[in-house]
């Protein structure tokens, strides 16, 4: 079995890297999303124009998005008021209850460079360990983190870009990783 799933998941590799070599865009008007009898259609920028300056991903809508944060292609606004304190958390959590496919890794860090603690805490995930009962049936029903993923964030077909911890090398607890654990404030303010 364990073969079985190395050779899809190398299989799927070369195949996703093989379509970042193209990365390429649909027209606005071809891509099923947009009206194009609409006369706003040609009010709107394409996405090639908008996006080919973004360092390349294999997937989604071919944007490395936490990379163009990182390098500083883009600066998202933090929050609406100057005032407001924007906590990013530097704390991993690894959950367990995976089946046969590698630990779940939750970075908080690549989460709370874009969103506020309010945006997940409590409405889509209580506070509280072991509190979520999540699953991926849930998930792609658009629960926990089917919220965004597959609709703002990388799809759910990148299976490996949760499940990264393989249990063979994990020798830790499941849960919160404490040796990470390294919170921090960043005020903005914005004109």
């Amino acid at each position: 079995m364990n073969k079985k799933i190395l050779l899809l998941t190398a299989l799927f590799l070369v195949s996703s890297t093989l379509i970042a070599a193209k990365q390429t865009w649909k027209l606005l008007v071809d891509d099923g999303l947009h009206d194009p009898q609409s006369p706003a259609i040609e009010l709107l920028q394409e996405p090639s124009e908008a996006l080919i300056q973004l360092p390349p991903d294999y997937t989604g809508n071919r944007v490395s998005w936490m990379e163009a944060i990182r390098d500083r292609y883009i600066e998202p606004r933090t929050n609406l008021y100057s005032d407001t304190e924007v906590n990013v958390l530097d704390m991993d959590i690894i959950l367990e209850n995976t089946g046969e496919m590698p630990l779940v890794k939750f970075p908080h860090n690549a989460h709370t460079e874009w969103l506020d603690c309010k945006n997940c805490h409590d409405l889509i995930f209580k506070e509280k360990v072991g509190a979520n009962p999540i699953n991926m049936f849930a998930i792609l029903n658009g629960e926990y983190c089917g919220r965004c993923h597959g609709a703002v964030a990388f799809p759910l077909t990148e299976c490996l870009r949760c499940h990264s911890v393989p249990r063979s090398t994990f020798l830790g607890k499941p849960g919160v990783q404490p040796d990470e654990i390294v919170p921090f404030a960043i005020k903005q303010s914005f004109n």
